[in-house]
């Protein structure tokens, strides 16, 4: 049952569940101060608990999805390296004078093997968003990425990257800082690494600032994170000049894990316990370790020829259809 730190940040369509809950402790605290035996009645509202759970979180709308990929709680990029890498140390700087907190990285172990890992890192309270920018990463963030990603490349050791961010710093000064050359670069530069590289979007995976560290040869996506060209609140503004609408957008503009697996740009569509990343964090963290394995030993075997070229073609895929 979700904890009182998790209540704190309830969302709208989990209130029916969690004063369903709260409903069946009442009574199994009344149960123990009477000593009266209500076991039956309690079990069978666990189990409608249960039916309401899978209820619930089997048919969340796109906004609803870009909420749970907004949790506050959700698991972010360092508690999974934390969590599913043997060794790990953080590496810090882009060599020219920052170091941007909003995305980190560093060397670690994955089932034994040496990698690296990086990505965005948002903050946990108000403070800590503040200092990482709200995993909005700098100029400098996107080139501490590719000094990580040259440094893996130049020993060969594989590239894992986490992508939760609203989009990249759009401030003035990032701009001045060369933001969009940043990005840019990275890109570019992605496409020639020989070493293999999976990217996972983990939360939310917003626009160029998602697509600085986004190229790879497999794209991994948990069951309720987003991925898009532009919030669903900027899209409605733009659209239709109010910002209200954004749900509207969340479906037109086809965000979901589901949606990007159908126009096969996903690679793999990684399950969440029910109830979202958050709820049971660990449980999540081993089906990313499990995933991320795999995908290592089928691109392991490949040449780096062969995954360069694999790449290349994934990317010249995306946007190709046939209209009837």
């Amino acid at each position: 049952m979700p904890t009182t730190e998790n209540r704190t940040f309830l969302l709208d369509f989990e209130k029916p569940l969690c004063e369903l809950e709260t409903r069946i402790n009442q009574i199994r605290e009344l149960a123990e101060e009477n000593n009266v035996d209500v076991s039956e009645e309690i079990q069978q509202l666990e189990l409608r608990a249960l039916q309401l759970r899978q209820e619930i979180f089997s048919g969340l709308s796109p906004a609803q999805r870009l909420q749970l990929a907004r949790h506050p709680r959700r698991p972010s990029t360092l508690d999974y390296i934390q969590a599913i890498s043997d060794e790990w140390v953080e590496l810090h700087g882009d060599r020219g004078g920052a170091d941007d907190p909003a995305l980190v990285g560093g060397v670690g172990r994955l089932g034994g093997r040496p990698v690296v890992m990086l990505g965005h890192q948002k903050g946990r309270d108000t403070k800590d968003n503040i200092a990482r920018n709200f995993g909005q990463a700098s100029p400098g963030g996107y080139r501490k990425a590719m000094r990580l990603m040259e440094h893996a490349d130049r020993f060969g050791m594989p590239i894992l990257t986490f992508i939760d961010t609203p989009g990249a710093w759009a401030g003035v000064e990032a701009e001045e800082l060369g933001q969009g050359e940043a990005i840019a670069y990275n890109l570019r530069e992605m496409f020639r690494l020989d070493v293999p590289i999976i990217c996972t979007v983990i939360g939310e995976g917003g626009s160029g600032g998602a697509l600085g560290i986004g190229v790879g040869d497999r794209l991994l996506m948990f069951e309720h994170a987003v991925y898009t060209v532009a919030t669903p609140e900027a899209c409605a503004a733009i659209l239709w000049r109010d910002a209200t609408k954004s749900p509207h957008a969340a479906a037109a503009l086809k965000i979901t894990a589901g949606d990007l697996k159908d126009l096969g740009i996903l690679d793999q569509l990684l399950p969440e316990p029910i109830g979202g990343a958050h709820s049971d964090p660990l449980g999540t963290a081993s089906i990313l370790k499990d995933a991320l394995i795999q995908n290592l030993e089928t691109l392991s075997q490949l040449t780096s020829q062969q995954r360069r070229e694999l790449r290349y073609q994934k990317f010249r895929r995306i946007g190709v259809f046939t209209e009837i």
